[in-house]
């Protein structure tokens, strides 16, 4: 269900985003200032930037966290080097000579699974030796990418109310299909390597590590600008849990405050980042 509370019960205070983590998130900056191989480039409140954090948490890679504020990035050489759209989450390979880089999210995600393969042995994916589940994974992904992100944004900056209860039924059946995905996909491969919605595993999977951060922002963002419920069902609740407490995902998040401040600009739908003006435009998200 959806509820058709608006952004008409709350008042823009001009709030604008955050520089730099808190709670746990903090914590594991700490953990990673110095030099390393690979270094994140990252703006503390962008879940395209977490789910590359999240990754990288579960392979235990070493790596450097470099927060970027995205405000002065036009002045951010050292991002805009790696990143020439100054766009997060960007990934910078020091072990090559000059460095290499790379950006986009769902690139780097897989760029960081094959070097874990090829590395360690370990996979966010089903193994190699059963295609057919990896392919499944690989279209729950696809729809995560193409239908829940711009359903997700659509609804928190719409501002007319029969808008935001049109798009907000829009992500909620965006969600229902890729939890129905997932229960079809887990029956066809018999549940192998298909993440934390298999009862049992606690093994982080792509597909969880690829939606994860909107459905937190959907329990703290969406609920409190839009008053949005996620599904309920036993199955959909028992997977929000895990994911939400995984220990890698808890790693990586702020407090709810982080969230609620940074995002007042898009619930407002006076946002300047690429993603609002794609939005209002019509456009894919960059």
């Amino acid at each position: 269900m959806v509820s058709t509370t608006t952004t008409t019960t709350k008042t823009d205070s001009g709030k604008s985003v955050r520089t730099e983590c808190t709670g746990e998130a903090l914590d594991t900056v700490k953990k990673h200032e110095r030099d390393e191989d690979l270094t994140l480039f990252g703006a503390c409140f962008s879940p395209f930037v977490q789910r590359v954090w999240v990754a990288l948490e579960v392979f235990e890679f070493p790596y450097k966290v470099g927060e970027v504020d995205l405000i002065k990035r036009p002045r951010d050489s050292a991002l805009l080097e790696i990143s020439p759209k100054g766009l997060v989450p960007a990934l910078k390979l020091n072990n090559f000579n000059p460095p290499k880089s790379l950006n986009e999210s769902t690139v780097i995600l897989e760029y960081i699974n094959d070097l874990a393969e090829t590395t360690m042995g370990k996979s966010l994916l089903p193994p190699a030796t059963n295609p057919y589940a990896r392919a499944l994974v690989r279209l729950q992904c696809h729809h995560i990418n193409h239908s829940i992100l711009p359903a997700y944004y659509r609804y928190l900056q719409a501002q007319d109310q029969e808008v935001q209860i049109s798009t907000g039924k829009e992500y909620h059946e965006s969600i229902n299909e890729v939890a129905d995905a997932a229960g079809q996909g887990e029956k066809k491969t018999l549940a192998v390597g298909l993440g934390l919605w298999i009862d049992g595993n606690e093994d982080i999977g792509l597909a969880d590590v690829m939606v994860g951060p909107w459905l937190y922002r959907s329990t703290t963002v969406l609920k409190y600008y839009r008053g949005f419920e996620l599904p309920e069902g036993r199955k959909f609740n028992n997977w929000l849990h895990k994911l939400l407490n995984h220990p890698v995902f808890k790693k990586t998040n702020s407090t709810d405050d982080l969230y609620l401040e940074s995002n007042e600009g898009n619930a407002f739908n006076r946002s300047s980042s690429q993603i609002t003006k794609a939005v209002n435009s019509g456009r894919e998200l960059p």
